[in-house]
């Protein structure tokens, strides 16, 4: 049955006064008129989209603007009206949630999933200004797949998998879990029909079998509250097809084992009542240990409250009871919609809270959005960001944080605050120390000890699962990066000028921008990033914006770098590595090889990998070390050892009694009563290193070390 204007009016009445209607049905006749002659996919008049999305919102007791709104969120992409023309029909107000829904097909994308991402990002925008774009939005998506049937096949497919990748889990975010139930079970029969068929006969098939069970246990509860004088009314709770078929996938688990589980939903009037109602049925059936949550004192991160027990039922099955008041079953219901409807009728703890959550975090997209590269790496951070799965941990002041499963104390210092994440060295879970990858548990504490100079660990991208984290390590390293290439990219110009008797500063204006406008570069900083990348030789760059010399001088040009050699602080951090063939230390004689992509390698002199090249001013750097160097270097020993017992503990005791840190320590060959061994230490500098050598001379058994 098509639906009519008439009828969604007379539901609005319920809510709604009746200039607010009035101006929902002028709407309604405005976007009737700038779609007059369209049609849907169905055949149907295409009035009817806008008309259905309006009607599913008013379900949610949505305001009347986002009605207006979803009467109109296509007609500026389908229609010839502008977004100036809805701003002075209806207001700014409608105008904007209907601009934020609208989708982008003004812009060229290379690929499908570029689209998908940049509209998504645009849609986040939107939702900073005001969240209820995104309920127009998912009641637009949940009335599509509704009508996905008339599609072809394959626009099906994409569509479903993009309602399971993105919105459901939106809606899920969000606290909306009729809407999330609903959208999933859609998109799973259009992406999985034959095992959406195979699991709906296997459900109805079951239903009938435990009809009997499901009755008898519903009756235990309910006598059981009563008898105590609670108010309560017990429900048993249908599981949907597509949490079955993840429960399946995910846990590896047979149909029969998911449905021997039996769910039951308990509703009262207070919290006191919930956790008396809770003592009652614990009294009833055995709870499973472990399995209790309490979702009232910890609300979860959408809003969601709720007790969660597990318990031994009759027949030795088990049995899941869900206790919560009214209310907190209408949010769990609607999530940030009740909020509306909670507006008309009074305020809501649970409803402001669900509300306040979902504005945190789409400010924390927003934030995310800014630091994302591009659309494609933004929507990946937003997916890792959507598992509903969580884990509540405290900080030192007893304040509570929700991070998503797997999250380590790194996520938990990016969840406090950008600038303690970048700053993080160590943490202590519980008052221990533990490693900053260590996944946390629900119930920890969690301290971050910080330091002014420390700075984000490229590898903490191996382990980090929250979008926040992920992106803003990448958003520093990207930075530093750059400022780092641009300072080595500064020194290396600036030695390579000197054989010109020149520097950075002399350079000819007029040279500088040929040569930008050659290399397609827009300033100096973006040259010298350039050459601190290794991407462009310092010493070519140098040559042709060399200042003008006279013939005969120019004869006597070197090709080496005339002055000081670079200096090297070993702090230098991304742009500046060490090489592990041979390791160099404070002290040793070294040079530079510059290589494309990742800067400046460090090499000791006598080095045989870097030999060939040393003579190649185009390719090598003279370096000395700063006197201020306070880093720790690794170094590689190789001894000749005598067999005997406890050697290589005397071994490790010798390095730590020097003030070295052992790395590593292998045995290798045996040759008679000789073996070797190799080790691998950090020291200072090549004095550290001679006092390190001195203690492993001394210990007995030790016939010869050499420094690989």
């Amino acid at each position: 049955m098509m639906p009519t204007i008439d009828a969604l009016s007379d539901n609005l009445t319920e809510y709604l006064d009746l200039e607010q209607i009035r101006q929902v049905r002028r709407a309604y006749f405005y976007a009737e008129q700038a779609h007059d002659g369209q049609r849907r996919k169905s055949g149907e008049p295409y009035v009817t989209h806008p008309l259905a999305v309006a009607g599913v919102l008013s379900e949610m007791h949505m305001d009347h603007q986002s009605l207006m709104a979803a009467m109109l969120h296509d007609v500026i992409e389908d229609t010839e009206i502008s977004y100036e023309g809805i701003e002075t029909q209806f207001g700014k107000p409608v105008a904007d949630i209907v601009d934020g829904v609208s989708k982008l097909t003004h812009l060229e994308f290379e690929t499908k999933a570029e689209a998908q991402a940049e509209n998504f990002q645009k849609m986040v925008l939107a939702m900073a200004e005001d969240i209820r774009v995104i309920l127009v939005k998912l009641a637009d998506r949940l009335h599509n797949m509704r009508t996905l049937g008339a599609m072809p096949p394959v626009k099906q497919r994409r569509i479903a998998r993009e309602t399971l990748d993105i919105y459901s889990p939106i809606a899920a975010r969000l606290g909306m879990r009729d809407l999330q139930v609903e959208l999933e079970d859609l998109a799973f029969q259009a992406y999985y029909p034959m095992r959406a068929r195979y699991i709906r006969r296997a459900v109805v098939k079951a239903r009938g079998q435990r009809r009997d069970i499901i009755t008898q246990i519903e009756q235990a509860i309910q006598g059981r509250i009563d008898k105590e004088h609670l108010p309560g009314i017990v429900t048993g709770r249908e599981k949907h097809l597509y949490s079955i078929y993840r429960k399946m996938k995910t846990q590896s688990k047979a149909f029969s084992e998911i449905m021997d589980v039996f769910a039951f939903r308990v509703v009262t009037e207070s919290v006191d009542d919930c956790y008396r109602i809770l003592g009652a049925v614990h009294n009833l059936y055995k709870p499973v240990p472990g399995r209790f949550k309490d979702y009232i004192a910890i609300p979860k991160a959408n809003g969601y409250q709720s007790l969660h027990t597990a318990l031994f039922g009759a027949r030795g099955i088990t049995i899941e009871v869900q206790i919560r008041t009214r209310e907190m079953d209408a949010v769990a219901s609607q999530g940030i919609a009740e909020h509306s409807h909670y507006k008309v009728y009074g305020d809501s703890d649970s409803a402001v809270g669900s509300y306040n959550r979902a504005r945190k975090w789409v400010q924390g997209l927003l934030e995310m959005q800014r630091r994302a590269g591009d659309s494609m790496e933004f929507i990946e951070h937003v997916k890792k960001d959507l598992f509903p799965d969580e884990v509540y941990v405290f900080t030192p002041k007893g304040r509570i944080l929700e991070l998503p499963r797997g999250a380590t104390p790194v996520d938990f210092a990016y969840a406090v605050h950008t600038d303690v994440g970048n700053s993080c060295v160590s943490c202590r879970i519980n008052r221990r120390l533990a490693p900053l990858s260590e996944a946390l548990d629900s119930g920890q504490t969690v301290e971050i000890i910080t330091t002014p100079r420390a700075q984000p660990n490229m590898a903490w991208l191996n382990f980090v699962v929250t979008g926040k984290a992920r992106s803003s390590i990448r958003h520093f390293l990207k930075n530093q990066q750059r400022h780092e290439s641009v300072e080595l990219g500064r020194r290396l110009l600036n030695q390579f000028m000197a054989n010109y008797g020149a520097g950075i500063d002399d350079i000819d204006p007029d040279k500088l921008q040929a040569l930008l406008d050659e290399a397609e570069l827009k300033n100096l900083d973006a040259l010298l990033e350039d050459i601190g990348m290794g991407n462009r030789m310092a010493y070519v760059v140098a040559r042709r914006l060399r200042p003008e010399v006279a013939p005969d001088s120019e004869q006597t040009q070197t090709l080496s770098p005339q002055g000081k050699p670079l200096a090297v602080h070993g702090t230098e951090g991304m742009v500046m590595h060490y090489a592990r063939c041979c390791h160099p230390i404070p002290g040793d004689a070294i040079v530079g090889h510059i290589s494309t992509g990742r800067g400046l390698v460090v090499h000791r002199t006598d080095c045989r990998n870097i030999r060939y090249m040393r003579e190649d001013p185009e390719k090598c750097v003279f370096l000395e070390w700063s006197s201020v160097a306070e880093e720790e270097y690794p170094v590689a020993l190789m001894l000749s050892v005598e067999s005997q017992r406890g050697i290589i503990a005397h071994l490790a005791m010798a390095v730590a009694s020097a003030g070295a840190n052992l790395l590593k320590i292998d045995s290798g060959e045996r040759e008679g009563q000789l073996y070797s061994v190799q080790m691998e230490l950090t020291v200072f500098n090549r004095i550290h290193l001679a006092k390190v050598i001195k203690q492993l001379r001394r210990q007995l058994g030790v016939n010869h070390i050499a420094r690989l």
